[in-house]
């Protein structure tokens, strides 16, 4: 189990992801790493989320400010195969996304990776997610709530998201940005830690 109050510097403004490492009793800084998030054309989605996340550790790790604590980085995509839907760039998108999501089950790749005195490990885990029926009067309604502007597949699932999940087999935390096991397997995996 991990020290509380330790220290950690989360690579991320996402205040769902500090929502999540403060659940493990983790005191949490927060510091934006701005990276390009564009996938190749022939990147594998599990590939290109497990990149972002090693991306946002190391820029904040390079620019010297893992300061003694462990920085933690995620990164989410939605995909049906290797479809991606990332964050919706406006209400059409959104739309297009929620009606292509609708009746199928889709994945959440969530990957997070710990960097610890320039030493980063990544997980990335894949969950199955389940929606009923979106009709597109719904996903505009829905849009017009604002909680799906920058979520990955245009929904929250710890928000007005959930009602359109029918089934879920994998990590619940995961699809909400951080998956909380496999943060604290890494975490608890550091030598001279906390």
């Amino acid at each position: 189990m991990i020290e509380a109050g330790a220290r950690v510097l989360l690579a991320s403004a996402s205040p769902r992801r500090k929502q999540l490492l403060e659940l493990l009793g983790l005191a949490v800084e927060q510091i934006s790493a701005d990276i390009e998030e564009r996938r190749a054309d022939d990147e594998p989605v599990k590939r290109y989320v497990r990149r972002l996340a090693l991306e946002k550790a190391a820029t904040l790790s390079e620019a010297g400010m893992q300061r003694a604590v462990p920085v933690i980085a995620g990164d989410t995509v939605v995909a049906i195969g290797e479809r991606s839907f990332e964050k919706p760039a406006d209400e059409e998108d959104a739309v297009r996304m929620l009606t292509a999501l609708s009746a199928t089950t889709h994945e959440v790749h969530t990957s997070v990776c710990v960097s610890w005195r320039d030493t980063p490990v990544v997980a990335v885990v894949s969950t199955a997610v389940t929606f009923r029926k979106v009709s597109e009067s719904e996903a505009r309604r829905y849009w017009a709530t604002g909680e799906p502007r920058g979520k990955a597949g245009a929904y929250a699932i710890q928000g007005l998201g959930a009602q359109f999940v029918a089934h879920l087999s994998g990590s619940h935390s995961a699809v909400m940005g951080l998956p909380i096991f496999e943060t604290s397997e890494l975490l608890g995996q550091l030598k001279d830690w906390p």
